[in-house]
């Protein structure tokens, strides 16, 4: 069964273009709540941005369920939610979580680093 989305991907307009790829929640894109928790880990391509979207409320279950999750470009997931966009040029190893409006930085979380830091943005083929 195909997934349904909360919102019409032609409405979408181009606020976070060039960073890649990225894993959201279906608590976002399908059933439309606000990002909650966002990271940012150590690419797996070079296509990928390494930011990873949760909105924050899914069980280890469900976050560990591939079909709950999606791969997006990081553009689709700010017209979801335009409060990363500030956050796009983070580090890897960073972390943030929602607090009222806004993601403010979570220094509990533990995102494993490495020492390179890329450009936040990737190369499109």
């Amino acid at each position: 069964m195909a997934k349904k989305y909360f919102r019409d991907g032609s409405t979408f307009n181009d606020i976070a273009v060039g960073f890649g790829s990225c894993i959201a929640s279906d608590r976002i894109t399908a059933d439309g709540a606000l990002v909650g928790f966002m990271y940012r880990e150590q690419p797996d391509d070079q296509y990928d941005s390494g930011w990873r979207f949760l909105a924050g409320d899914e069980s280890d279950d469900y976050a560990n369920t591939p079909k709950n999750l999606g791969l997006y470009d990081v553009n689709t997931i700010a017209n979801y939610d335009s409060a990363i966009i500030e956050h796009l040029d983070a580090p890897f190893g960073t972390a943030f979580v929602r607090e009222g409006s806004i993601l403010i930085v979570d220094h509990t979380s533990v995102i494993p680093r490495h020492d390179t830091q890329p450009d936040a943005r990737v190369p499109h083929p």
